[in-house]
């Protein structure tokens, strides 16, 4: 595996941030401290989840993406919507009318996400006929998930699949497709934009996997094109048929898509941070049903709900449903010879290795000691974890306290 440093996308506005405890007690790593009057994250310990952005009343806290202008820069400019973006449109009974609407704002060609996500899940089921593989199968489709498992849960890294997201299998291929069509053009000239429900997957972008670099080269928020869209989305115009995908790649949108398309039931699938983070407990402590298959997104109901997303995950998920009514199941069906072997477009070889978050020292002995010195601390504290104090809770104190980072006078109750 190759170590790694991470470039993040959630970022912190101090001038905005006012030192309320919303994001502090919603914080799932305990990134975040109130020092000083306002907060401060940890940028070892963030995953990019967004929750800080999802509860920040005063939006303190931004996603860093990429805007339509970055764009200009190509002679040849593809677009990726991911398959949430069409739960973003009241009464929309075709795809076609989105990806219309792209080529309309600018665009020269789109290729779906969903597309590719089909395709990946053809693949994903021929992985798990791979012998040897270490079960259950943790899919690695949402980069927090990767993330989050190689920060807190290191042990069930061999768990996840090495299968690369829809999202950069859909920027090979349109790469592919473009230079087959327009052999004119040099590599440089050809430009990726992914529309992203999320900043995870800004994240995803600026950090690959370990050696592997990114094949999109701008990221751009689902909420930024929604609006230049709707101006160009006329529902009577007659428009070309464009789309090629089904109800798979389109039900990779919401919770539990991924795993259903792999077309049997040894599969769990989970959305939200903390549910994600029992059933990863779960996993490592060996009490978890015997499946084959675990999907995990970070956000509520799936990519619907990324906090870059503008519509109510769950108002979203119904017109999901019902715009994948009227499609075929797939229009990306393999044949079984093309299941033989998985191509390497498809794969990564190495996670990226970060200092686990649990870590408190290089040294055995002395994380023993330290690890001692906490529990005591945390015994003697007030333990209702109020967050008055800057940390989320009484034991993050008593840590910070023994870091040399925090001081006993921090703690408001004590005090008093």
């Amino acid at each position: 595996m190759t170590r790694n440093t991470y470039e993040h996308s959630v970022q912190l506005d101090v001038s905005k941030c006012t030192g309320c405890t919303n994001c502090l007690r919603r914080c799932p790593t305990e990134a975040i401290r109130i020092w000083e009057g306002h907060a401060k994250i940890n940028e070892a310990r963030c995953i990019d989840c967004g929750e800080c952005i999802r509860t920040c009343d005063n939006n303190a806290k931004k996603a860093v993406v990429g805007r339509l202008e970055d764009m200009d820069r190509f002679r040849y400019k593809i677009a990726l919507p991911a398959p949430s973006l069409y739960g973003q449109f009241d009464n929309l009974d075709d795809v076609d009318y989105v990806l219309d609407g792209l080529l309309k704002i600018g665009f020269d060609d789109v290729f779906e996400v969903s597309k590719a996500a089909e395709l990946v899940s053809a693949y994903t089921r021929q992985y798990l006929k791979t012998e040897g593989i270490k079960l259950p199968v943790i899919s690695s489709a949402c980069p927090v998930v990767v993330r989050l498992i190689a920060l807190r849960f290191p042990s069930l890294n061999d768990n996840v699949m090495h299968m690369l997201p829809p999202m950069e299998v859909a920027a090979t291929l349109a790469r592919q497709r473009a230079k087959v069509q327009h052999p004119e053009l040099a590599d440089d000239e050809i430009g990726v934009c992914f529309i992203s429900p999320c900043p995870a997957k800004a994240s995803y972008v600026k950090n690959g996997f370990a050696d592997y670099k990114s094949g999109v080269d701008v990221v751009i928020s689902m909420s930024d094109v929604y609006f230049s869209l709707i101006s160009k989305m006329s529902r009577g115009d007659d428009v070309d048929s464009m789309t090629e995908s089904g109800m798979v790649g389109i039900g990779w949108a919401t919770s539990g898509g991924e795993a259903t398309a792999l077309f049997n039931d040894e599969y769990l699938a989970a959305d939200g941070i903390e549910n994600i983070i029992n059933v990863l407990e779960q996993i490592e402590n060996g009490n978890i049903p015997p499946v084959k298959f675990i999907e995990l997104d970070a956000c509520t109901a799936g990519c619907v709900g990324g906090v870059l997303t503008v519509q109510n995950p769950y108002i979203a998920k119904t017109r999901l449903q019902s715009l994948r009514r009227y499609l075929p199941v797939s229009k990306n069906f393999l044949a079984p010879e093309d299941l033989e072997y998985i191509p390497e477009l498809y794969l990564f070889n190495d996670l990226p290795v970060y200092e686990p978050m649990s870590l408190l020292s290089h040294n055995m002995a002395e994380s023993m000691r330290m690890m001692a010195d906490i529990q005591r601390l945390r015994d003697s504290l007030p333990g209702i974890d109020c967050g008055a104090c800057g940390a989320p809770n009484c034991r993050a104190l008593a840590e910070d306290i023994i870091k040399g980072k925090a001081q006993l006078q921090d703690c408001k109750i004590l005090e008093k």
